[in-house]
Formats: structure tokens, sequence, C-alpha cells
């Protein structure tokens, strides 16, 4: 009896341990993030006090006449991962449909591993191959041709134009998707394949194509998955600093063109943050805190659409 009082006590210890210690591991976490904005927040404050609302709806850079506003490094950070998003999306989809339902079984696996190395080549190579291969390549065969055959047309006439130098916003969107398409088509390859065959099949049987059995048995199936992970993509084009850095021109410009030389948040801090100070130095900590606070309403609003997604799925059942 004695025995078996002191090892239940032992085991209410060890419960009462492990019970604390998860609890402490969670308010790290949310100790970790307050650091984090707390010391973003102390940073900027000069710059807070010094301009105010001004700061995000000004374009003017200068730091040789203490001139600073957040407007032009917002408009590329927003544009380039729009960009990305919307090009990595589809075709993200084509290849986690190409692993889930056509490949061969002998390519599935080395394909599939193929998918998730280039999730983990680091984003400087990514930049360098971009500004030392791919602009270059892109100037001559893509940006030339497109400046020439968009010259009279309204519209495209305006967001491609200019001087073909290979580096811009587009280029940067086009390497940002090329960076996120692991990702999401990982992710998507992996919810794609817990759709049981029995639905699929069954689909099948009624004479759907692949197309419609996608669209109308896999998507449905897996939606909540899917725009997990194109919400996981936009938060890696969000927060990509070097890459962009290598090819966006980091020129504090807002045009309609996208071929023209811009500025992100992420590519500004890279370039400035080493050699700045006072009011230079407490602009760029807010531009940070302004990343901070896009990334969370970003994930805000991702959070909602799936909970709204799994209040759906609910309904129809």
């Amino acid at each position: 009896m004695s025995n078996l009082s002191s090892q239940l006590a032992k085991q209410q210890r060890l419960d009462w341990l492990f019970v604390n210690a998860t609890r402490l591991f969670a308010w790290f976490v949310l100790l970790l993030l307050s650091g984090i904005l707390l010391s973003l927040f102390v940073g900027a404050w000069p710059s807070m006090r010094q301009f105010g609302l001004g700061f995000y709806s000004t374009q003017d850079w200068n730091v040789g006449t203490f001139e600073f506003g957040a407007l032009a490094p917002i408009y590329g950070t927003l544009v380039t991962s729009l960009l990305a998003i919307f090009i990595a999306i589809p075709i993200s989809f084509g290849i986690a449909m190409f692993l889930t339902e056509l490949c061969p079984n002998w390519l599935k696996r080395p394909l599939g591993v193929v998918v998730e190395l280039l999730a983990g080549i680091p984003s400087i190579i990514y930049g360098m191959w971009g500004f030392f291969v791919f602009a270059p390549w892109f100037a001559k065969h893509v940006q030339s041709p497109l400046i020439d055959k968009f010259a009279n047309i309204p519209v495209l006439n305006q967001l491609f134009t200019g001087s073909a130098f290979g580096i811009g916003l587009f280029t940067a969107s086009l390497i940002l998707a090329i960076m996120i398409i692991p990702f999401i088509a990982s992710v998507m390859r992996d919810v794609f394949g817990v759709v049981p065959n029995l639905l699929k099949e069954s689909a099948y049987g009624l004479g759907a194509t692949t197309w419609e059995v996608m669209f109308h048995v896999v998507l449905p199936y897996t939606k909540t998955g899917v725009a997990g992970g194109v919400i996981l993509g936009l938060g890696r084009a969000l927060g990509e600093t070097m890459a962009v850095t290598f090819v966006i021109g980091n020129a504090y410009n807002i045009s309609p063109n996208l071929f023209q030389s811009g500025v992100s948040i992420t590519s500004a801090l890279a370039n400035e943050f080493a050699e700045s100070e006072g009011l230079h130095q407490a602009s760029l900590l807010h531009l940070g805190l302004l990343l901070f606070v896009i990334t969370f309403i970003v994930l805000m609003i991702s959070k909602i659409i799936l909970v709204k997604l799994d209040k759906k799925a609910g309904s129809h059942v």
C-alpha cells in the first residue's frame, strides 16, 4: 500500500512538473514576442514622434536632410509579395496535382525530394543567382521584347516600360515566387494526399475527368490546408530579405511600371541599418515595426479566412 501511495505521489509530481513546464514554454513565446515588439516600439519612438502619421504617406527618404517616409518601402513590399503569390499559386497547384494524381510511382519520390530541396536553399543563393544569372537573361529575352511589344498598348505600356536592366519590382516578384513555390507545393501535396481514395475513385467512376476530380472533390476537401499553404508562402514573401535586396534595385520609387527599380522594407533594412544612427536608425526600426504589424494583420486575416472555411465545411455536412 505504501509503495502504491509513493508511486502515485511521484506520478502527481511528474504531472505537475510537466503541466507547469509546458505552461512556462507557452508564456516564454508570449514574452519573447512582447519583448521584440517593445524593443521595436522603443527604438522607433523618435521617428514616430518626429514624423507622426505622415511617415506612412510620404515617399521621401533622404538621409542627408533627415527626411524619411515609408510609402515607397510599403508599396514595394506589397507589390512584390502579392505578385509573387499570384504567380506561385497556379504553379504550386500544378506541381501538387501532378505529384498526387498524374506522376508515375517511380518518379514521385525523386520529384518530391527535389521540391523539398528547393525549399532548403538559402535565400542569398537565390539572390546571387537572380542578380548574376537570371537578371541579364530576363533583360535580354523578356524585358526588351515586352517593352517593344506593349509600347503602343494603353495600360500595358505603363506597366511594362523603361529601360531593360533586368532588375526591378517584377524581377523581385519572380525570384520570390520561385522561392515560395516549394513551400506551397509541399503543403498542397501533403493535404491532397490525405483525400480518401474512395472519394476520388467514386468521382472517376461517375465519369469525372482529372480536372473535375481536383476542383470538385480534392480542393473542397482540402481547402483549409491549401489556404494554410498559401498563407505560409505569403508570410515567407513578406519577410524575405537578401534575395529581394539583390534584384529589386533599391531605389525609393513609386510607379506603376513593374520594370522600374524599387525598394521593400526588408531591403531597406538590409542596405542601411549597419551604417545608421539617430533619427535614421529610428526610422529604419519604424519600418521594422511596420513590417511586424503588416505581417500580424495578414496572419489575422488568414486566421479569419480559415475559421470561415471550417464553418462552411461544417455547414455542408
